[in-house]
């Protein structure tokens, strides 16, 4: 379902997006898209619903829910989806992890992020890439990308609390 539009893909040449600076430093970008079409109001008021991808290496990564046991991290082309729109692009820092390396990170974390696994509000796309980015850079991704699941797990959290005190 989440990975409609994309497809495996191989580390490409840079691009000028991914220009090679320094001592083998490659730009990692958090690529973020609006779910729905009402983001263009509510990302102003900071309540945007959003889906984000890491791109690095010329390839975008990015995680989605299906029934499987397997991964649930997929690969595509960056800035590019049938299903959401781009909104911006966003440089969080470099790495020196080479193509080979971000792959076995991707195969590593696919144990952990499975498509079955995925939670709207515990375990989205958007907490895989802060963990990717934080993985390659030592960044964590901007708060506003992620913020209403993380007021969705503080009102739930209430709500259990106060659940608990009326028993």
């Amino acid at each position: 379902m989440w990975s409609k539009g994309y497809s495996i893909m191989f580390c490409k040449k840079s691009s000028e997006n991914d220009v090679v600076s320094g001592c083998g430093s490659v730009p990692v970008y958090l690529n973020v898209y609006d779910l729905t079409p009402i983001n263009g109001c509510a990302y102003w008021a900071g309540l945007g619903i959003h889906h984000s991808g890491v791109q690095v290496h010329g390839v975008e990564y990015a995680f989605g829910a299906h029934e499987d046991l397997s991964s649930g991290i997929f690969e595509g082309a960056p800035k590019k989806s049938e299903i959401f729109r781009f909104r911006k692009s966003i440089l969080i820092g470099t790495t020196n992890m080479g193509c080979d390396g971000v792959k076995g990170l991707m195969k590593e974390l696919g144990a952990e992020y499975r498509g079955n696994a995925y939670h709207l509000i515990t375990k989205n796309c958007n907490h895989f890439c802060n963990d990717v980015c934080l993985k390659l850079t030592g960044n964590h991704i901007p708060s506003w990308v992620n913020r209403l699941a993380r007021i969705g797990n503080l009102l739930h959290s209430f709500y259990s609390i106060i659940l608990v005190r009326s028993i």
